[in-house]
């Protein structure tokens, strides 16, 4: 048996669909299980449920990766964390609709269910994944501390998928802050150069800039970004108070993967980490 697990939820939606091939594609490359959750929210459900998630995966039936369905009752905030800790889940695939339903994971929906659990998403829109994966991950760099940790994840992806990382940081005016972003591309190319990851480095102006991260994830035909879930401004004052979301509803439908922050000293590995 594998000793990966997987988690996505799926609503019986196109979105969720995709999240799923997202999930099998990653799932083929590091050999892991995958788990199907549908939320209800009354007992009296469940066995519709059931059927009709049974009758979803069989789209599925022929890759080679063993997916196995659940329906729980209980409400997708609380149960897409709770679930992905009982399976030890080490990713948590989600597709984001961008209007509002009875248990649809909308833009702001999917950030509070990010919250509510310490595994990291990749959540995605209606954008094909392609069969080799994430060949090219965009890495936004701030100076908060939790961004190594961040670049630990992205690190374990990319050797799965052979990925190039490609970092970007705001420009700044100020010397000390120039400074500080010096030294963290410089310690970026230092972490992903030592695990023999392909890495660039561009200096993106920082009014907007959140939008010149999607603009640059499509000028190097990205196929992921990766961001820290901090609910803080950044030290840079280039993050939006939107920015989470703004990222994970990018216009481009590059999937996100949204790492969440753990009190260092107890952190002690990441994702997909052997």
């Amino acid at each position: 048996m594998s000793d990966k697990t997987f988690i996505v939820p799926h609503d019986f939606t196109e979105l969720a669909d995709n999240a799923m091939r997202n999930a099998i594609v990653t799932a083929k490359f590091v050999k892991a299980k995958i788990y199907a959750l549908h939320v209800v929210a009354k007992e009296k459900h469940l066995d519709d449920a059931r059927k009709e998630l049974a009758k979803q995966l069989e789209k599925f039936s022929d890759e080679e990766v063993e997916i196995v369905p659940s329906v729980r009752v209980g409400n997708i905030f609380d149960d897409i964390g709770e679930f992905a800790a009982e399976h030890d889940a080490e990713l948590i695939f989600m597709g984001t609709h961008g209007a509002s339903g009875v248990q649809k994971i909308t833009g702001s929906h999917a950030l509070k269910v990010v919250s509510y659990s310490s595994v990291p998403f990749v959540v995605t829109q209606l954008k094909p994944v392609k069969d080799s994966g994430y060949d090219d991950i965009v890495v936004p760099l701030d100076l908060h501390k939790e961004t190594k940790q961040k670049l630990a994840v992205v690190a374990s992806m990319a050797r799965y998928f052979k990925s190039r990382v490609h970092v970007i940081t705001p420009d700044e005016n100020d010397e000390f802050l120039k400074h500080k972003v010096q030294a963290n591309i410089q310690f970026a190319k230092k972490f992903f150069s030592e695990r023999d990851i392909e890495i660039t480095a561009t200096l993106a102006p920082s009014s907007g800039f959140d939008k010149e991260i999607v603009k640059h994830a499509i000028h190097v035909d990205a196929d992921l970004i990766a961001i820290m879930n901090i609910h803080k401004n950044s030290i840079f004052g280039a993050f939006s108070n939107n920015y989470e979301q703004y990222m994970i509803t990018n216009d481009a439908q590059i999937p996100v993967l949204v790492v969440n922050p753990v009190d260092s000293s107890q952190y002690g590995g990441s994702v997909l980490f052997t």
